[in-house]
């Protein structure tokens, strides 16, 4: 029987994966201690030998690390033919070795956005209106001082920058238009389905959609053109006292340059999800007032999570009973010969 690889938890949808797969593959668990067990098991009597597709989950790079290219080689040598990656961001695999490899990737784009957008959502407004640092003062036993309502700002009225209009984007538009919240957009071309009451400020007008925000959300994809397009430059164009929200992830911003900023008090405040070092949050950033911080939970909900792998899972069945998973990844798309 065709053989597929579950690789990383399945914390929710276990019942129903077995329910999708039953009579058409043999589900084998990745139980690798590390990655040196992990290659060896590939190999021909091995027990992970002859699988066609992988469930991935980014939980497995903590035993066996990313998908890199010595990964990549030694899974299509087996058999693999589709990785159906659990997230929508996949920078822990390396496409260029799978394009070279003949190895198909899909992602869960849709899945994550509304987990994504809330998060946001809740960046936006802690930042603005500085509950993060209220709440760190009352649990100090500092009831609201140090607080001044000068520093605080309300939504209404206010213009959201969104740097990428994909899923996640369009849905943090959709929830600040409660408010309401003037919403603007930069994309490399007009997003399909974008909202009626955003407008669209292409390449030309970068720097005056950077003028025009007062709040800078980034919610573009990692890629090798998009590391650090968040710079001192893009940075500097925005207005001062604006703030910057990040739930993408933490390599799309030069970090640096945000914390300069944040020092000399061009920038009024920052909220980010996502950090370049993860784990590892910069300890300069800790000592800010005016910049919320969480540890990139921005999809960390039992709902998000199950649709997630339910996404991912049916990406991998799509694959051995059509041939394509629904979600090949852009980079994938867009070449012929996938």
């Amino acid at each position: 029987m065709t053989k597929v690889m579950i690789c990383g938890d399945l914390a929710w949808a276990g019942v129903e994966a077995k329910e999708m797969f039953a009579g058409l593959a043999e589900i084998i668990p990745m139980d690798s201690p590390d990655k040196a067990d992990f290659l060896k098991n590939l190999e021909p009597g091995g027990k992970y030998a002859g699988i066609v597709g992988v469930y991935r989950h980014n939980i497995s790079s903590k035993k066996i690390g990313v998908f890199d290219s010595e990964i990549v080689s030694s899974l299509a040598e087996t058999g693999v033919k589709w990785i159906a990656h659990n997230g929508a961001g996949y920078d822990q695999i390396d496409i260029s070795a799978c394009i070279s490899k003949g190895i198909r990737v899909s992602n869960t784009p849709g899945a994550v956005d509304d987990a994504t957008a809330t998060t946001a959502l809740y960046l936006i407004i802690s930042t603005l209106r500085q509950f993060s640092k209220a709440e760190r003062h009352l649990r100090k036993g500092a009831w609201n001082s140090g607080l001044r309502s000068g520093q605080a700002f309300d939504l209404t009225g206010k213009t959201l920058a969104i740097l990428g209009m994909g899923g996640i984007g369009t849905r943090i538009a959709e929830l600040v238009h409660a408010f309401p919240m003037r919403v603007i957009y930069h994309n490399r071309r007009p997003a399909e389905g974008a909202p009626a009451w955003t407008e669209y400020y292409p390449k030309e007008r970068l720097a005056e959609f950077l003028r025009e925000a007062d709040v800078l959300a980034v919610s573009v994809p990692l890629r090798q053109e998009t590391e650090g397009l968040v710079g001192e430059a893009m940075i500097r164009g925005l207005r001062k006292g604006a703030i910057i929200v990040n739930t993408a992830r933490g390599k799309v911003i030069d970090e640096n340059a945000l914390i300069r900023a944040l020092e000399d008090g061009h920038l009024g405040g920052v909220g980010l999800d996502v950090y370049p070092n993860e784990p590892e949050v910069n300890p300069r950033l800790l000592g800010f007032d005016n910049v919320t911080l969480l540890p990139h939970m921005g999809t960390e909900t039992r709902d998000s999570q199950k649709k997630m792998e339910l996404r991912a899972l049916g990406n991998l069945k799509d694959f051995l009973v059509e041939g394509s998973g629904k979600d090949l990844i852009a980079e994938m798309r867009l070449r012929s010969r996938f």
